[in-house]
């Protein structure tokens, strides 16, 4: 009883970040980011699949390495100049899309 209370209607920040946690995905396709958002950084062990699909993002931050069971990367159809140099530091990392950048 009360596990599953809501205390507002819709997808607050704290929602979003919960169902991340315990689903391991985190989607923010088509969010107009032009940064990730802190609260998946901070989420580090929980994300498999990361898709930030058709953004405004022109680089990752070095942070990203927090991620440390990452699977999917998926950055189409973005505005990616660069990647950070410690990328291959995801040694879970097995899917990396990057068209349309």
């Amino acid at each position: 009883m009360g596990c599953c209370v809501s205390k507002s209607g819709g997808d607050s920040k704290a929602s979003r970040v919960a169902r991340w946690r315990s689903t391991g995905i985190v989607a923010l396709r088509d969010s107009k980011l032009k940064s990730l958002p802190d609260e998946v950084l901070e989420l580090e062990k929980s994300v498999r699949t990361l898709d930030l699909t058709h953004n405004k993002l022109v680089d990752l931050p070095v942070e990203i390495c927090k991620l440390i069971n990452l699977q999917r990367l998926i950055l189409a159809e973005n505005l990616i100049e660069r990647l950070p140099i410690n990328l291959g530091k995801l040694q879970s990392l097995k899917i990396m899309i990057m068209d349309g950048n």
